[in-house]
């Protein structure tokens, strides 16, 4: 067993940061941005969750998209947090004659139908500036990116955790729908 020795901080007054040795701008590979499912694992609901507790999670998680599962475990669609807000839910309840809370995610996400991503091999060769173009020109603050060759969802970029990362507001005007953006490009 290894033995510590403690040392005073009393003379420390700085903090080390990420961004003291890599430094990154615009024109950085956009896959130092990318959150890989390959590394990170990805955030998740079960479609059969009630829409008003998917919406509680994701307020007290601070998340704002999440990829939605069915029983199996098998990616069915995206869930955000625009698409659980309150008034939705009341609408779908009634719209369908039911009680607030037998509303589910699955009620209210985009399903994959309905998506479209990047793809990797593209991703790979552009810079964070191609991304952050995108993600404004088209109002997302999120984008799926997908490996066709394996048939699998590879990742996704996110806006805030772009603009954390470059330390620079990365305004995305509207937030819209997956499906409302792709279905204007398609």
């Amino acid at each position: 067993m290894n033995k510590f020795t403690l040392f005073s901080v009393q003379q420390i007054d700085e903090l080390v940061q990420p961004a003291d040795f890599q430094p990154k701008s615009l024109l950085t590979n956009s896959m130092e941005f990318f959150t890989d499912f390959r590394d990170n694992e990805p955030l998740v609901i079960d479609a059969a969750v009630s829409a008003p507790e998917a919406r509680n999670m994701m307020v007290r998680t601070h998340v704002r998209l999440k990829l939605v599962v069915d029983h199996e475990g098998h990616f069915v669609g995206v869930i955000t947090a625009a698409d659980l807000i309150e008034q939705n839910i009341i609408t779908r309840a009634a719209s369908s004659g039911i009680a607030r809370d037998e509303v589910r995610v699955s009620d209210l996400m985009t399903r994959k139908k309905d998506l479209l991503a990047l793809n990797i091999h593209e991703v790979e060769h552009s810079s964070i500036g191609d991304v952050v173009s995108f993600l404004k020109d088209n109002f997302q603050q999120h984008c799926l990116v997908v490996d066709e060759e394996t048939h699998q969802i590879r990742g996704i970029f996110s806006a805030s955790d772009i603009s954390r990362k470059l330390r620079l507001p990365v305004n995305i005007q509207e937030q819209s729908s997956f499906s409302k953006v792709f279905s204007a490009v398609s």
